[in-house]
């Protein structure tokens, strides 16, 4: 027999279940929505500042990974390479100092 007036266990988790996935779905749509704004605004800024931010990857990549291998690290700088992160020249300085 139901209890009249007042909902049942599984009628208010699952009133709960729909309220917290709606509001995580309109949560996720304002952050993605955040981002896509400043991915658009980014390639202005890029632009000026891009002179200045082109010595640091090349400082981090050229770093050694402390619990690395050298297979996988030397992979790694080529991926940057590929990606135009790293000039062939960064990369040629990072690899020797790899080597080394």
């Amino acid at each position: 027999m139901r209890r009249r007036g007042r909902p049942g266990l599984l009628r208010t988790v699952g009133r709960t279940a729909v309220v917290a996935g709606t509001a995580s779905a309109t949560a996720n749509a304002v952050n993605r929505h955040a981002q896509n704004r400043a991915a658009e605004k980014q390639p202005a800024a890029a632009d000026q500042a891009a002179p200045a931010d082109q010595a640091a990857p090349a400082d981090q990549a050229a770093a050694p990974a402390p619990a690395g291998d050298l297979a996988g690290q030397l992979t790694e700088l080529g991926k940057l390479r590929d990606s135009g992160v790293l000039t062939p020249e960064e990369f040629d300085a990072a690899k020797a100092k790899l080597l080394a």
